[in-house]
């Protein structure tokens, strides 16, 4: 081999190392976790001309940059909001004392638990996009629209007719969407929108510095907040499939909610924070809450993302599970769980808490179904009910804790909305909600398998190798 040619290797492989060594020390510093930290050390320094460029997109679990207008009060964004947040603290209650052991919930979101609300549980698309396209026809001053994905489709083209109309008769119209999870949406969709006068951004999760490589980090919200009045977050996407309309997928089984009252708040900052990082702009509107007549129903909102400083959505569901004394019922179309999360479902268990999981018989994820048979068998053990859904493709992110605190939101239970996803649950404590989201599981339940420790261990050798191996990719899952 020429010198040239040898000094040249000899280059590359040196700034490879070095690359690796540095980007070691960045994983020491930074990766939550200790297995995940010394997976990544191991490999960043024994072969880092692949591991390199692949930690820089998918190691880091830390969102540099981004505002959180709630919490950190040094920022231009909290002492522009914090007149209005200040508003809301007429509003906040205190837990009913069936629910005490749930304050720490408000820790965490850093918003407090407020009264006054009505929430509607909407079942499956037909009843969820015909609530969410009639509040954005009803909506007189400001629209507020997130979406993980959104497509060009009949479904797609409905959501944007709506928002055209509303923009032309006077209404602001604001729309946020992920660009990955909507990598599909045409420039074309985007610029007829501008065009009817709404106001569009990508969330550009890669902006700054220190995210330019991670495309890791997705904002996987689905809100509407229409005049700061009514709002709606679940699990629906916009696209012909979530009304069941792909041959393909089939039946799809949601969830999502409408909330009316001061808790609705809390979802706008949500927007605000994430448009603020998406524009650089700090929207203001005025904010005139709804109330119930009746006293309404406690709502909190928990929002959680990468940005935060403690694993925000993995603690939330801990301590639902932790809090709960007779019941624990959560549907997840993705299970691939942490740890932590994982030996709190088996203590539940083991203290004689109905736990049950609801997750999809058929996946859209082939990896996240293998990986799910790495740890169900102890899951099984321990008394933990899993129930397979069979009528179509399971996308709900619901939980039901004893009879009275009921969650619906974006949240899945695996590691990427633990720590990698911005995502949002509203937590109701209301008894009549929670029987109907009671009423719901046990439908959902009728319509599904249990599934047995023998059907985990009776699997060839071949079948569970390939699961741990799956389970090995869980952090990017």
């Amino acid at each position: 081999m020429p010198i040239t040619r040898k000094r040249a290797v000899f280059a590359a492989v040196f700034v490879a190392h070095t690359l690796g060594v540095l980007s070691s020390i960045d994983a020491l510093m930074s990766t939550r976790t200790a297995p995940g930290a010394v997976a990544w050390i191991v490999s960043l320094s024994t072969f880092p001309y692949v591991t390199v460029p692949a930690y820089w997109v998918f190691g880091r679990n830390r969102f540099n940059g981004y505002v959180i207008g709630r919490r950190e009060d040094d920022s231009l964004l909290y002492r522009e909001l914090a007149q209005k947040m200040s508003h809301v603290g007429q509003y906040a209650i205190t837990p009913p004392d069936a629910q005490q052991q749930l304050q720490a919930m408000e820790r965490l979101a850093k918003l407090p638990l407020l009264g006054g609300n009505e929430a509607e549980l909407l079942i499956d698309g037909e009843a969820a996009f015909a609530s969410m396209f009639a509040g954005i026809d009803a909506a007189e001053r400001y629209l507020l629209v997130q979406f993980y994905i959104v497509r060009d489709d009949a479904l797609g083209r409905e959501l944007k007719r709506c928002l055209e109309a509303r923009a032309r008769a006077g209404v602001k119209v604001h729309f946020l969407y992920d660009e990955i999870g909507s990598y599909r949406l045409p420039r074309r969709y985007v610029q007829e929108l501008r065009a009817a006068g709404v106001e569009v951004r990508p969330f550009h999760s890669t902006q700054g510095s220190g995210n330019r490589f991670q495309l890791n980090f997705r904002n996987h919200l689905k809100i509407i907040v229409a005049d700061g009045r009514v709002g709606w977050v679940g699990g629906f996407n916009v696209g012909d499939e979530y009304l069941g309309r792909d041959r393909r997928i089939g039946p799809w089984r949601d969830t999502h909610m409408k909330l009316i009252g001061p808790a609705v708040f809390s979802l706008q900052l949500s927007f605000l924070e994430d448009w603020h990082w998406a524009s650089g702009e700090i929207l203001d509107f005025d904010w005139q809450p709804a109330t119930a007549a009746n006293g309404g129903m406690p709502v909190l909102m928990l929002p959680s993302g990468p940005a935060d400083r403690f694993e925000t959505a993995s603690l939330m569901v801990q301590h639902a599970l932790a809090s709960a004394r007779h019941r624990a019922w959560i549907a997840s179309p993705y299970f691939v769980p942490d740890e932590s999360v994982l030996n709190a479902l088996k203590l539940a268990a083991l203290r004689g808490v109905d736990v049950r999981i609801l997750i999809p018989e058929r996946p859209d994820n082939i990896l996240t179904w293998l990986a799910a048979y790495a740890f169900v068998g102890p899951l099984l053990e321990a008394g933990v009910h899993i129930h397979r859904y069979q009528a179509g493709f399971l996308h709900g992110k619901t939980m039901l804790i004893d009879d009275g605190a009921a969650a619906v939101g974006t949240v899945n239970l695996d590691n990427r909305s633990f720590r990698l996803n911005f995502e949002i649950t509203a937590w109701v404590l209301d008894e009549g909600f929670g029987r109907d989201v009671a009423a719901m599981f046990e439908a959902d339940f009728a319509r599904s398998r249990e599934m047995t420790l023998a059907e985990v261990l009776d699997q060839p050798w071949w079948f569970r190798a390939a699961s741990r191996a799956a389970h090995l990719t869980a952090p990017v899952l």
